[in-house]
């Protein structure tokens, strides 16, 4: 196998050349290659291909059409990374009343192995989130301003105060080790089934992750599903020929679906508004290719709007 080798601004520029890509500004062109990587900008290539395995861009494909995908992901990355931490807040402070109002607001309380589920298929996970929780404690317990407090005037960290410091990922692990009541006290607060509730957890911290970490967005996919829901069937998604629908099952309009349920009405409204308000930009910029193509690859169906009139 080759190795991948430094190349030049210049060479940059050539290689996209040589694919096809119409570069107007050589100088705006190599500015923006510089201060936001090659690689990065170059990663929404395969939406402007003429096909699969055709490396060349579609006749006519422009430098600023390829930047202003790029811009698009990183404004709808943006959009979606602020609702998640919306919903991460929400998680934390409803999953830390359930604890402390059940088993106690010191942690040598609310951290008792046999609070959470007894099932022996998951002593191992449980063993592994306490141990999580209680290393954040000694490693973040004296840095963070609100569990130095704490300790520092009572000697213990309440759990509304720890969930600060514990990373959305060790929150989603937390909900699935539960006690059966407990997760159904939490889920019932969305309407969700806990089970479900549970799936979402797992997809919303990964594209918090992704989202965090700057990594493209628009034709990402999770390795779960989310389960079918009345949404996929009121929007009349389309079905694969393994009956499983085209959209909203591992993409980011099973985001979408996800935020539909767990945000408040009018966060949802405002969350639509800002999606829709960068799609029409994008849509101005962006010739080579349909909207709807662009949309279907990051899994939206053509009508996606018309969720936000569901109840």
């Amino acid at each position: 196998m080759s190795n991948k080798i430094f190349k030049s601004l210049d060479e940059q520029i050539e290689i996209l050349q040589s694919k096809g890509l119409v570069i107007q500004d050589l100088g705006k062109a190599k500015d923006l290659l510089f201060r936001e990587n090659y690689f990065f900008i170059s990663g929404y290539r395969h939406m402007f291909m003429r096909g699969n395995k055709d490396k060349l861009f579609i006749e006519g494909t422009t430098f600023e059409e390829l930047y202003a995908t790029f811009v698009f992901d990183r404004k709808i990355r943006n959009i979606m990374f602020k609702y998640i931490l919306v919903i991460e807040n929400n998680i934390k402070s409803i999953i830390s009343y359930q604890m402390s109002k059940r088993y106690g607001f010191k942690e040598k309380d609310y951290l008792n192995p046999k609070n959470f589920t007894q099932d022996t298929l998951k002593s191992r996970q449980v063993f592994d989130v306490l141990n999580k929780m209680k290393r954040q404690i000694r490693v973040n317990g004296k840095q963070h301003t609100a569990t130095l407090h704490y300790l520092s005037n009572y000697g213990y960290i309440p759990m509304w105060i720890l969930v600060k410091v514990l990373s959305f990922g060790i929150i989603s692990e937390l909900y699935n080790i539960l006690k059966t009541e407990d997760k159904l006290t939490v889920s019932e607060f969305y309407n969700i089934n806990p089970e479900t509730l549970g799936i979402y957890l797992n997809l919303l911290s990964s594209f918090r992750n992704l989202c965090a970490h700057e990594d493209i967005l628009y034709d990402h996919r999770t390795q779960r599903s989310i389960p079918n829901t009345r949404y996929h069937i009121q929007l009349a998604i389309e079905e694969e020929e393994e009956k499983e629908y085209k959209y909203g099952k591992n993409d980011l309009f099973a985001l979408i679906i996800i935020f539909k349920q767990m945000l408040r009405d009018e966060e949802f409204r405002d969350l639509i508004n800002e999606l829709s308000y960068e799609i029409d930009i994008l849509d101005g910029k962006v010739d080579t290719v349909p909207l709807n193509t662009i949309l279907n690859k990051i899994g939206f169906p053509d009508n996606w709007r018309e969720i936000a009139k569901i109840d």
